[in-house]
């Protein structure tokens, strides 16, 4: 696949009339990567929490010919360590046909410049299954490095 001219993609803040195709994108990403069907009408609210709440977060989309080929969201956590916010990226997709192609690049770069320009922003993180050798030579290839930790969780469904 060859690489599209960096001019030829737009990355934006999300708006409003984004969310159905966020939310498709995050239901096509749950079942690439784990094989999960989500709900769509669960996913959809999802999606539209971030745009009624920002405290939550944001997304950026990456747009070629006025389609939107790629997303990600940030979302926040407060760092006592820095005295200050990292953001996560989180919900990063890019459509099949765009991808290894720059998108995601395009896509890292604007969120990185944001990052840069507010003062409490102190790193940009995300994570990634340990078998996805592709992203991570792709987050190395952006000065992402791998880290020390390791994610645990425990699901809590409220109702």
């Amino acid at each position: 696949m060859n690489q599209i001219p960096q001019n030829q993609i737009t990355v934006r803040f999300a708006e409003t009339g984004d969310a159905n195709t966020i939310a498709d994108f995050n239901i096509a990403m749950a079942w690439e990567t784990e094989r999960i069907r989500l709900d769509p009408s669960v996913v959809l609210r999802g999606v539209e929490a971030i745009f009624e709440s920002p405290k939550y977060g944001f997304y950026v989309v990456a747009i070629i010919e006025e389609r939107i080929v790629g997303c990600l969201m940030i979302t926040y956590e407060w760092s006592d360590w820095r005295n200050g916010v990292q953001w996560w990226l989180q919900s990063l997709y890019v459509d099949s046909e765009y991808r290894r192609r720059g998108v995601f690049n395009r896509l890292y770069a604007f969120v990185k410049k944001q990052a840069l320009n507010k003062k409490y922003v102190t790193g940009i993180r995300l994570y990634v299954d340990k078998s996805n050798q592709k992203a991570m030579t792709t987050y190395k290839s952006l000065g992402m490095q791998p880290t020390n930790y390791l994610i645990y969780e425990t699901s809590v469904q409220n109702t």
